[in-house]
């Protein structure tokens, strides 16, 4: 298809996809307007400055320059732009579903602008949603706002991303896969000319219905944390059989191309925004139509015990009431988010055991956790090496390279349980353990399996 190069976007949400997306946008030369409730944030991008803390998003605002703008005024954002994307949050209830009530809000307020011009306009929901969201709630409500149907002036879409904190710039502009959910075809290609022009690779483009693409979201996620889980599975099974090795199995594993190394590696759990409430709310679409996603809820539940899994690794290498220390407290490398993050799992557990819990992490303030206020989170890495008796580094950071001379510096002489492999288990002046290799079965105590929380 032609690449569209005449058309204005709005992006209502500018957190860390939304800012980053509007950058993007901005720095390929399209005019951009983003869309936020907080004055600071819209501040911030007027002023040029990131509103928030991703890697590589300075430079794109930078090179966006004055294409970029912001504001709180919905209506002007409309008025002014042929294409909206709404990329707000979509938080998870009690039983696992996505709750719609920012979306909505949103819709309506872009469905009230609409229906005071009748100029073409189509809008792109990149929020995650669940199966039926679209075509039962979204679509009606801004239907209801706008006063107008689908087709002759209006274009609504299912746009949803795949991206990872700290990566988010390279995955919008180098990904495997865009998929577009249409209401008709003008609508979906306007939103793929769109993404053409952010593109550094040629990825698959996807058009489908709603629904289609709604389950095609959170069945990709779903399979990823599917394939880490049977990993970790693996890495189980390995620790209590004598001479195994989790890193040679999967290894031999991946190398059959029905499976693939992506994510097939016995590390920690999954953690983050989304890997796994989109498992759990897979499952919970499939309940609601009366379908068990058994494989969904034993994803869970592995994902779940990997704490305690690696607690009994750690108790078993640290004397009782030890200090433990814990490098890398975020989800993954290169971002500052916390939420379902194995680290501060991890922590909880050691601190309920009755350790002391040092934690670093380069992006992580000192302030972060005040949830658990045992945990001593530290500014240096070196004040939690000095301290511990047992080193867990818990993401393949490059600035835990340094840690075995720091330990021989400080005249420590620490276990390091490093689920990443960071270290050879023959370095000098620690002592390395990998999870995931065999040791005698009588010295690995079975860890519960947790019951879903």
């Amino acid at each position: 298809m032609a690449v569209e190069t005449s058309v204005t976007c709005a992006v209502f949400g500018l957190g860390k996809l939304g800012a980053s997306f509007a950058a993007v946008l901005g720095a390929a030369g399209l005019p951009v307007v983003g869309v936020d409730v907080d004055s600071r944030v819209v501040d911030a991008i007027n002023r040029g400055e990131a509103p928030i803390q991703e890697p590589g998003l300075q430079d794109a605002m930078t090179r966006a320059g004055d294409r970029l703008r912001a504001t709180t005024n919905a209506a002007e954002a409309v008025h002014s732009a042929d294409l909206s994307f709404v990329i707000v949050p979509t938080p998870s209830d009690e039983s696992g579903r996505f709750v719609n009530a920012y979306v909505a809000r949103a819709l309506d307020g872009i469905g009230q602008a609409l229906a005071t011009t009748d100029r073409y306009h189509v809008v792109s929901i990149t929020s995650t949603v669940m199966p039926g969201a679209m075509d039962t709630e979204l679509a009606p409500t801004l239907i209801g706002a706008s006063g107008r149907a689908m087709g002759a002036n209006l274009g609504f879409c299912y746009n949803p991303t795949f991206i990872a904190l700290g990566s988010v710039i390279q995955n919008l502009t180098r990904p495997d896969l865009v998929l577009i959910g249409e209401s008709d075809s003008r609508a979906g290609d306007l939103v793929e000319g769109v993404h053409r022009r952010i593109f550094e690779t040629d990825p698959a483009v996807r058009h489908m219905n709603w629904a289609n693409a709604e389950i095609a979201k959170i069945a990709i996620n779903t399979f990823v944390t599917t394939k880490i889980s049977f990993a970790n599975m693996l890495g189980e099974l390995c620790e209590r059989t004598p001479g195994a090795d989790v890193a040679a199995v999967t290894e031999a594993v991946g190398d059959d191309h029905r499976i693939g190394h992506a994510y097939l590696r016995g590390a920690t759990a999954y953690g983050g925004p989304c890997f796994p409430r989109d498992n759990v709310a897979l499952a919970r679409a499939a309940s609601d139509v009366g379908v068990e996603a058994t494989l969904a809820e034993a994803t869970d539940r592995v994902n779940r015990r990997q704490a305690d899994r690696l607690a009994h690794i750690v108790e078993r290498d640290c004397p009782p009431g030890g200090t433990v220390a814990i490098l890398g407290l975020a989800y993954k490398p290169q971002t500052n988010v916390l939420d379902e993050s194995p680290a501060l799992t991890l922590a909880a557990r050691l601190i309920d055991g009755g350790h002391r819990v040092l934690g670093f992490d380069p992006m992580v303030g000192v302030d972060a956790v005040p949830e658990l206020p045992a945990f001593e989170i530290t500014r240096r890495i070196e004040d939690c090496v000095d301290a511990a008796d047992a080193v867990v580094v818990t993401t393949p950071s490059p600035e835990f390279a340094a840690l075995p001379e720091l330990a021989r510096s400080a005249g420590r002489n620490p276990v390091v349980i490093d689920c990443w492999r960071l270290f050879p288990e023959a370095t000098p002046g620690v002592r390395v353990v990998h999870p995931g290799r065999g040791t005698d079965p009588k010295d690995q105590p079975r860890p519960a399996v947790s019951a879903r929380s």
